[in-house]
């Protein structure tokens, strides 16, 4: 007998707990479930995502490699999908490159100015935001917007110092600037050391002392 009312006070006591915690058990299991399906339907959103954007740029890098208006039609509407649609992508950024160079050979000057200065202002990958400037600055060297283009070489990362400093030179010597464009290539020369560039530089100094 004392065995059953021993029983029946535990189960009472379930009871009662239940009652006051089992509505907060349901609701605990439930958002624990919730959360688990949405992290997994989140990481295959994500990945669904990234396929999208490989797509888009393995059809721009096969579009850079032809020739003809259709290509470059190609190139700039999958450019334009990875902008709009991707912008985050790690594909995006470098797709944008490839895009302003390929428009670059192709004398769409314009187009790849378009390029460069999105992924300067947006692109998300840092690594390639100084080469995106480098490379911007020549395109506005070529347009003869000169103090746009020393706008892109401000405060270099040491990697780039040479490069830009070179860059600078070219602007500056478009500009008839001879003795600052000397300067900066001198600077180039300097920072880039036995890279073979220097070299190539050291002719650009050579004759401007010619000329």
């Amino acid at each position: 007998m004392a065995y059953d009312l021993e029983e029946q006070e535990k189960l009472d006591a379930l009871r009662a707990w239940w009652d006051r915690y089992g509505t907060l058990c349901v609701v605990l299991v439930f958002v624990v479930v919730a959360a688990i399906v949405g992290w997994r339907g989140w990481q295959w959103y994500q990945q669904h995502k990234a396929t999208q954007a490989m797509g888009y740029f393995e059809a721009l890098e096969g579009a850079a490699g032809q020739q003809g208006e259709d290509a470059v039609a190609r190139i700039k509407a999958a450019s334009g999908t990875l902008r709009q649609d991707f912008p985050d992508s790690g594909y995006t950024s470098r797709g944008v490159l490839i895009a302003a160079k390929a428009l670059e050979a192709r004398a769409d000057v314009d187009g790849a100015r378009e390029q460069l200065e999105w992924l300067t202002r947006h692109g998300k990958d840092a690594s390639l935001l100084p080469l995106a400037r480098l490379r911007l600055a020549g395109v506005l060297l070529e347009q003869k917007q000169y103090d746009q283009a020393l706008a892109q070489l401000n405060n270099p990362p040491e990697s780039f110092a040479g490069l830009y400093a070179d860059r600078r030179g070219d602007i500056l010597a478009a500009q008839g600037k001879a003795d600052q464009a000397k300067a900066e290539w001198e600077s180039a020369v300097k920072a880039l050391g036995p890279d073979p560039l220097a070299q190539i530089i050291q002719l650009k100094i050579d004759a401007l002392g010619g000329a």
